[in-house]
């Protein structure tokens, strides 16, 4: 342009061009400027106009920091997800969303200019926000740019804590000391038949919602099978006639489905295919033969991203897993003790073994030789790989089914929906932490959390 202006025989209509082009071109940018108000973005790019750059963290299940404050001149967000599911990060009342950031991806969002206020913060992703994924982002004010220029000057680092190292120590071994927690409510107990007249078996069954103590302090509203997390197991043999006398208490409409258990078609528990929804207050009778041994899962097949994770799931066992000879060789002669333990990570339940968080979760006790049975069921939204320190495990039955040869496992993948049966054998006396091995789902800087028990083994 400065070439073109020092030209002396450029024409009046050259110069009449120039400008009309110039004209154009601030037009052109201001109307980008107004478009870009308000929107959200998925592209890159770095913060212009002196605008801060925030870095939130995503995981299971909450963002860091989880109250954002930014100036009324806007921001970019970059979001990073450090977990293994896919999050979204959503202002509803702005309508602005990142949409998906895949696990282990980064992504920007853009703010712009944005009234003053304090706006809500979620995943949508179903149960996320129910398991904590929520926040606030403030906007406008000296505070709130203040507090965002710190934000941009940390980076947002999910590791910097407001603690130091003494402090940190400290709250870990005082949330320990509490396990196990004493909280109000025990699930998963084997439920008794109301009557019993030859092979059948009759059994009341309620869906209603109930306030359920996860932690210790923590109540939420859950949504239940005789009012307990998980539901009741239900303890049957081959050749048994059940009859279930099922009572629909729910807000909603509901059915059950019984998971990995052949029953007829039309008990399937899958509306409107199999039956017709149970709507509130309706009842619904299921009776089917116990054709084939093994375990399984009963829980709701009705808005089931709702349902399941607030509560509505329970174990079912039919007979008794046997013993593969190799390990019978090896001294698993007999079955000490049997736990069920149902995996959740969602709804108002969250990260939960047998619902209930760490502290509250049970202890289990065996003595040196005795042998465990236990059955994991995962009835979360994402694959958990469940380690015991010690003993190592030897898999015997998936789904139910048992192997022709088990194999051994200190760290074993449950994908939602899946059940593995493993056999533990008490070695080494101690007590041995037993948890999730996504990390973030059991230890963070105030100690453990969640998908956390032990095992503890005496003489």
């Amino acid at each position: 342009m400065l070439v073109a202006m020092q030209r002396q025989d450029r024409s009046i209509l050259g110069w009449l061009a120039l400008i009309v082009a110039v004209g154009a071109l601030f037009v052109g940018l201001f109307s980008l400027r107004n478009d870009d108000s308000g929107s959200a973005s998925g592209g890159g790019g770095s913060a212009s106009g002196g605008v801060p750059t925030i870095e939130v963290v995503l995981t299971e299940f909450k963002f860091t920091p989880n109250n954002i404050s930014i100036p009324n001149e806007g921001a970019v967000l970059k979001l990073v997800n450090n977990c293994s599911a896919a999050h979204t990060f959503d202002v509803p009342q702005l309508g602005l969303s990142s949409g998906d950031v895949a696990a282990g991806a980064t992504k920007e969002m853009k703010i712009g200019k944005t009234a003053s206020g304090v706006y809500d913060l979620i995943c949508k992703v179903p149960g996320h926000a129910d398991s904590g994924m929520t926040g606030t982002l403030a906007v406008g004010g000296t505070a709130a740019a203040t507090n965002a220029a710190a934000q941009d000057a940390a980076h947002g680092d999910p590791n910097q804590i407001l603690m130091n190292n003494e402090q940190m120590d400290k709250v870990m071994v005082e949330v320990a000391q509490k396990f196990p927690a004493k909280t109000e409510g025990i699930g998963g107990k084997i439920l008794e038949p109301t009557s019993v007249k030859g092979n059948v078996k009759t059994y009341d069954l309620e869906a209603k919602i109930v306030d359920w103590e996860v932690a210790p302090g923590k109540v939420v509203k859950a949504w239940t099978y005789n009012g307990v997390v998980p539901g009741p197991e239900f303890n049957w043999e081959k050749g048994d006639h059940v009859v279930i006398n099922f009572k629909n208490s729910l807000p909603q409409s509901t059915t059950i489905h019984w998971h990995g258990i052949r029953v007829p078609n039309l008990m399937d528990g899958v509306d409107p295919y199999t039956q017709q929804a149970t709507k509130p207050g309706e009842t619904f009778v299921y009776e089917f033969d116990v054709l084939e041994e093994g375990n399984g899962i009963y829980h709701s097949h009705h808005n089931a991203q709702e349902q399941i994770p607030n509560g509505m799931f329970g174990a079912i066992a039919i007979g008794q897993m046997p013993i593969p000879p190799k390990l019978a060789e090896m001294g698993y002669t007999k079955i000490d003790k049997k736990v069920t333990m149902v995996l959740n990570d969602a709804g108002v339940i969250g990260l939960s073994l047998n619902g209930k968080s760490f502290p509250a979760t049970e202890a289990y006790t065996l003595r040196v030789g005795q042998v465990m049975e236990v059955t994991y069921q995962n009835e979360g939204l994402m694959g958990h790989p469940m380690h015991l320190h010690q003993p190592v495990g030897w898999i015997i039955a998936k789904d139910g089914k048992p192997l022709d040869v088990p194999t051994p496992g200190d760290t074993i993948w449950v994908s939602p929906g899946e059940r593995y049966t493993v056999l533990y054998k008490a070695v080494d006396q101690g007590v041995w932490a037993w948890h999730c091995h996504i990390l973030n789902h059991a230890e963070g800087p105030q100690g453990m959390f969640g998908m956390v028990t032990a095992l503890i083994v005496e003489r």
